[in-house]
């Protein structure tokens, strides 16, 4: 399951929740092993963002509610999908 919408209106909410800084400093390969471990919780997060159709104070609300490591593996998808996006926008 993708990230539907604006990625951009995601990445800037989780940025607004100090999300985005931390996540860059992790080590990836960790955190996609901890997702792996828990596929329910990232997909409950991607589903949860995709209900607020990109909507940027719907977004920050809902993601309150959503416990910190949640939110690291919710932010590396965005950079995942967003790197993805833009090397398939320079390739064309």
């Amino acid at each position: 399951m993708f990230i539907q919408g604006d990625l951009q209106a995601v990445f800037d909410a989780l940025y607004a929740l100090g999300m985005i800084d931390p996540v860059l400093k992790m080590d990836w390969h960790v955190l996609n092993d901890e997702i792996v471990q828990n596929p329910n919780k990232m997909m409950s997060a991607i589903e949860l963002v995709n209900e607020c159709q990109g909507d940027p104070s719907q977004l920050i609300h809902k993601l309150n509610s959503v416990d910190e490591k949640t939110l690291s593996y919710l932010a590396m998808e965005v950079a995942r999908e967003m790197a993805d996006y833009y090397d398939c926008k320079n390739l064309h």
